[in-house]
């Protein structure tokens, strides 16, 4: 069924299903409810604990579902949001291509776990009608945005270096604590540098040719035990990047930094000057610390001085998530590709770019050698 037609005061209502309602599919709930014209109407999820408290979090009826295929074949809807854990993306989105109702599709990074879904997941989506988003959040956070803008202009010179910093807290606890093991996410290079990796691209707009790095699980989960096994993933890394164009990006993780005041830090360095990034802790992980703003610093080598601006998100939009209100500006253009009004601005190829970076990088670390994309 299309979206029904808006009014000159009332915009055009797109039904979305959601599958997967667990921590980030709560997150895409409350964003939701904020743009007018967005009804969720359809929750899928295996787990009944996480859907009560999704239709807790909505605040409106919505159908439920134990799969996604039951929904699918029982809801008439005009976009899909996939959010479940990283293992099954690819076969949600094989059953929604052989659905034949070819709905617009959101999809949370990463859009695969291993080289073998992104190969297939490739040849299937090159003839799938409808689009197909991949959930970057982080390059819709407005600080990012700000910090984009010196560079864009051609403030910077010709760029020359980027690198990228996360000092964060472990990963949270999931349904089955799925994120700890490298067989469903794909490693914590794959789960949590996607985002790192896609910025990259993103910013230099440039290919990237080899990858090195060096990693290890030190700090987190060394004590916890699944069915026997103890978790595998890495909690700290450096990676660094080399491009077809010359420049090169560095980028830094640590799992175990939860006392950081800013949790990201990016910097840009042209042969003209500099500019830099700095992203609060989310408020949800550090209560009280809400009044933080994020700051752009721009410093030119000449002349010397540098300008350091504040970057203000509405404390609404700021508290439907923990992505410094990226998720919300994500779906503004979500919507505009799904109503036909404005182009995917992450692709499948953004997506899959993203996922083998941190398959290489992880290759890397466990290898010790660089490796050749």
């Amino acid at each position: 069924m299309p979206a029904e037609a808006g009014t000159k005061d009332a915009p055009r209502t797109i039904r979305y299903g959601l599958i997967g309602v667990g921590n980030m599919g709560q997150e895409h709930i409350r964003n939701l409810t904020l743009i007018p014209g967005s009804e969720v109407v359809a929750l899928a999820d295996p787990f009944p604990a996480s859907r009560a408290e999704a239709l807790r979090q909505l605040g409106s009826p919505a159908a439920e579902y134990a799969s996604h295929t039951e929904m699918l074949a029982s809801e008439e809807l005009d976009a899909l949001v996939i959010s479940t854990p990283n293992d099954t993306h690819w076969a949600i989105l094989k059953d929604v291509f052989a659905g034949g109702q070819n709905l617009p599709i959101l999809v949370e990074k990463p859009l695969c776990h291993s080289l073998e879904d992104c190969d297939a997941l490739e040849r299937a989506a090159a003839s799938y009608p409808a689009p197909i988003w991949v959930a970057m959040e982080y390059r819709y956070m407005p600080p990012v945005q700000a910090m984009l803008e010196p560079v864009r202009n051609g403030d910077l010179g010709q760029v020359r270096m980027f690198s990228l910093t996360e000092h964060r807290q472990p990963f949270l606890d999931k349904v089955g604590q799925w994120n700890r093991f490298n067989e469903r996410t794909g490693g914590t290079l794959v789960e949590k540098a996607c985002h790192f990796f896609d910025l990259m691209h993103y910013v230099l707009d440039q290919e990237p040719v080899r990858i090195y790095a060096s990693g290890s699980a030190d700090v987190n989960h060394q004590n916890e035990s699944y069915d026997g096994r103890t978790p595998d993933i890495i909690d700290n890394a450096y990676v660094v990047v080399d491009f077809e164009g010359g420049t090169r990006a560095m980028f830094e993780l640590s799992m175990f930094a939860e006392g950081s005041e800013f949790q990201e830090h990016l910097s840009v360095v042209g042969d003209q000057g500099k500019v830099e990034c700095f992203v609060p802790v989310a408020p949800q992980h550090w209560p009280g610390h809400e009044d933080v703003p994020a700051e752009v610093l721009l410093s030119p080598r000449s002349p010397i001085g540098p300008t350091r601006t504040q970057v203000h998100v509405d404390p609404t939009v700021l508290g439907a998530g923990a992505h410094h209100g990226s998720t919300y500006y994500e779906h503004l253009g979500f919507r505009r590709a799904v109503l036909g009004e404005g182009p995917v601005e992450v692709t499948v190829q953004d997506g899959l770019r993203a996922v083998r970076m941190g398959l290489a990088a992880e290759q890397s670390a466990r290898e010790g050698k660089a490796v050749d994309l």
